[in-house]
């Protein structure tokens, strides 16, 4: 069993299955020693774990774990396509997050994406980092999350 292996399994987790495309795109793909994935979505056998504007429909936890989940399913998308034995470090997130109005706490939010990531990888998941408020994301989801992934 690889570190990484362990580290989800002691978090309880397994890689899901990649959430097949919503639109005219590809999970994930690979440029030089780089893997970019596309914007990711907290779903959980094929559902959403939750709907709505965080700072109203959806509480600040339900956010971070929605953010956790987009974080594994972008991990999904990676080792579908180099396997997660290749990942060196995860270079870079960025997080939207559906705002209510006045809702400030975007970066609360994608610490979900990042203390997870941190978790899986150690100090290889250590990471550049943006936290973006937005008034709408696709399927009234919460929470996107996109990630580069440096590999060998």
């Amino acid at each position: 069993m690889t570190q990484w292996e362990q580290n989800l399994a002691e978090l309880g987790l397994t890689l899901p299955p990649v959430v097949p495309p919503v639109a005219a795109y590809i999970p994930a793909i690979r440029t030089g020693s780089l893997v970019y994935t596309s914007g990711q979505l907290p779903f959980v056998d094929g559902r959403l774990s939750a709907v709505g504007k965080v700072g109203a429909e959806v509480s600040i936890e339900e956010a971070k774990e929605a953010a956790r989940l987009c974080a594994l399913n972008a991990l999904a998308a990676v080792h579908d396509l180099v396997g997660l034995d290749a990942v060196v470090r995860i270079v870079k997130v960025v997080g939207f997050v559906a705002s209510a109005p006045g809702f400030g706490d975007q970066p609360v939010v994608i610490n979900g994406a990042s203390e997870f990531l941190g978790q899986v990888f150690g100090d290889a998941g250590k990471h550049a980092r943006s936290a973006v408020g937005v008034s709408e994301l696709p399927k009234n989801t919460p929470v996107e999350v996109e990630l580069i992934a440096e590999v060998r």
